[in-house]
């Protein structure tokens, strides 16, 4: 008997997990945690347990309050999907894309909307961005995501389905940007035509308010292209992870961490931006 999909699904993203800490260890992009096991092991760890709470919560209350609204919506046949005539390959291509493009502009409302920023800062404020940090997300961000997409779900006309493929394909191309790992930069450049690399994503986890403030897709990489938030920069070796009010050990231990929405100044301007306002690289960088 075959697995359930939600049982396969998390048995490839558990594979990749292994498969990147293992290439992350053996030739890593950044040498964060060379010679210091014991710390890059309290690292992952603390980014895994909030992924682990949030992988719960996807699974049973975010699950059912998606399967509920694609049931709904089927029964009333409401929807672009169920508007429009099309083959079933053809409406799965168009539900991914469409998901991944409410995926871009919800990033993009993470970044600037002051109340949502204080959550998803848990995210960036990771100062040795490696696999785990694909996971290390406030729980407040993924009830927030959960209920947002309720509409988006109606109005697209999605059924579980196509919920469950686009998750299947983000979170891998998710686990992949986040690792500490480099590609070959002819092959990481075709790649990046099509869906977001590690170069890609890298830039946007930089402490420069200008590269925090880009590369916002999630799967696909034309969506910052079309929307002008696409950005590059020669020397990525030399970027710097992170933001600069959560640098202290203290600031990244679990607790702090479920506890950083509520921290720190109330002002649009340092929540919005939790970064000091440095200058971004020289135009001569921001391209290869």
């Amino acid at each position: 008997m075959s697995k359930p999909p939600v049982e396969s699904s998390g048995a490839v993203a558990f594979g990749l997990l292994v498969a990147l800490l293992l290439w992350e260890s053996a030739a890593p992009f950044m040498a964060f945690f060379r010679g210091r096991l014991r710390e890059r092991l309290g690292h992952d760890a603390i980014n895994l347990c909030l992924g682990g709470i949030n992988a719960l919560f996807n699974a049973t209350a975010a699950a059912a309050l998606w399967m509920w609204t694609a049931r709904v919506v089927s029964g009333a046949s409401f929807g672009l999907l169920h508007w429009l005539e099309l083959s079933r390959a053809t409406e799965f291509v168009l539900a991914v894309l469409l998901l991944d493009l409410w995926m871009y502009w919800w990033h993009r409302l993470c970044h600037r909307i002051p109340m949502l920023w204080r959550f998803h800062r848990v995210h960036h404020s990771d100062p040795r961005m490696d696999v785990s940090t694909a996971y290390r997300f406030h729980f407040g961000e993924m009830a927030a995501s959960a209920v947002v997409r309720v509409p988006v779900i109606a109005v697209m006309g999605l059924g579980l389905e196509h919920i469950l493929l686009f998750e299947v394909m983000m979170f891998a191309v998710v686990q992949i940007q986040h690792a500490n790992i480099g590609l070959p930069p002819t092959l990481d450049r075709v790649l990046r035509r099509l869906i977001v690399t590690p170069f890609m994503h890298k830039i946007h986890h930089s402490d420069l308010v200008a590269e925090t403030d880009s590369n916002y897709c999630s799967l696909f990489s034309w969506w910052d292209r079309v929307f002008g938030t696409y950005r590059e920069r020669a020397d990525l070796a030399g970027i710097r992870f992170g933001l600069a009010e959560f640098q202290s050990a203290g600031e990244q231990k679990f607790a702090a961490l479920i506890l950083n929405p509520f921290a720190g100044s109330g002002s649009k301007n340092s929540v919005v931006k939790s970064v000091p306002k440095r200058n971004a690289p020289p135009p001569n960088e921001n391209k290869i």
